[in-house]
């Protein structure tokens, strides 16, 4: 299912900033937003909310933006909504009301997808070419993406599970890096980017990588159909924040093909010893993670240093249950402020 990257939402709470006379902070679910008095954002309004990482056309509603958020994806001009810091408040996601778009006919309810309608998408920053490769095929429908629900996203459903003891959570290092799936099925041996699938080459660094830790023989010599799922990091991906020599992957989830369903956490774990491949670093101590309280104790907790690199300031934390039933992330705040 393809991200939600704008919204109808309703506005939950606005609060003063103190020492601002043309500002304001609002709640919307579990983010916030500083926006302008003069647009008159009242309690329970319904507006146009955007995702951090949307990336909106050129359009006369959008242009008060060119200075601060300008950007090209490719050929095409527009503009990419970042985290940023205005009177020392945290600002994430960029709301308007309704009624700027005019009449288009929408029936305004809460949850109501307009990302299409608007022409955003999300901003995906240039790919090297030996990242990008030669496209062998769409990603394979067998296995599901790998792309979390950040848990601003899930501020209701987030408390339910701090006071739940059904599933027991693990929580491991988000890592700044590019999402591979490595897959077996029916005997063939597949490599994926994030959103496809991969022709063997040989300066296409996923298959490099994929040759390196010779995860064809390992992964067959499981038995069955699987796939494995990480985060490609290293020289020339994303800066390498990580300071590693060459490139490498660290994997996050294992996936049963024939069940169609995630391999539980532990079991993983006891695989990838197996084939003396690497997970992505696990934070917890102790052998199930207590949530914290509320969704802003879960943002304090997702800032901190790479255990790869304790000079660097982490992406943030991705948390599983056990069983691999539920996932969520969050990203770190000062990450989010660094990025560039």
């Amino acid at each position: 299912m393809e991200r939600k990257l704008a919204t109808i939402r309703i506005v939950k709470e606005i609060r003063p900033i103190e020492g601002a006379d043309a500002i304001e902070l609002a709640t919307i679910d579990g983010w916030q937003v500083v926006v302008a008095k003069n647009v008159g954002h009242k309690v329970g309004d319904h507006v146009v909310y955007c995702e951090i990482d949307s990336f909106l056309p050129i359009r006369e509603e959008f242009e008060f933006l060119r200075k601060s958020s300008y950007k090209k994806m490719g050929d095409q001009e527009g503009f990419r909504l970042k985290t940023i810091k205005l009177r020392g408040q945290i600002s994430q996601v960029f709301v308007l009301p309704i009624s700027i778009f005019g009449d288009f006919g929408w029936t305004a309810y809460e949850g109501l997808d307009v990302t299409e309608r608007l022409g955003i998408v999300k901003y995906e920053p240039p790919i090297p070419a030996e990242l990008a490769g030669k496209v062998k095929g769409s990603f394979p429908s067998f296995i599901p993406k790998t792309d979390e629900e950040r848990v601003q996203n899930i501020a209701v459903e987030y408390s339910a599970l701090c006071f739940s003891s059904q599933h027991q959570f693990y929580v491991t290092e988000k890592l700044d890096g590019s999402s591979a799936t490595f897959y077996v099925k029916d005997g063939e041996f597949g490599v994926c980017s994030r959103n496809l699938e991969l022709l063997e080459t040989e300066g296409n660094t996923f298959w490099k990588v994929a040759r390196e830790l010779d995860l064809k023989n390992k992964m067959k010599s499981l038995g069955k159909n699987i796939s494995l799922q990480g985060e490609l990091i290293g020289e020339s991906i994303q800066g390498n924040r990580y300071n590693l020599k060459g490139q490498t992957v660290r994997f996050f989830t294992a996936f049963d093909i024939d069940k169609y369903e995630r391999i539980p956490f532990m079991v993983m774990v006891s695989m990838l010893d197996k084939m003396s491949l690497e997970c992505v670093p696990i934070l917890n101590e102790k052998p199930a993670f207590l949530l914290p309280d509320t969704v802003e104790e879960m943002l304090v907790y997702a800032q901190g240093k790479s255990v790869l690199n304790d000079k660097a300031e982490r992406e943030g934390v991705v948390v599983r249950s056990m069983d691999g039933m539920i996932s969520f992330k969050a990203i770190s705040n000062k990450f989010l402020l660094e990025e560039k």
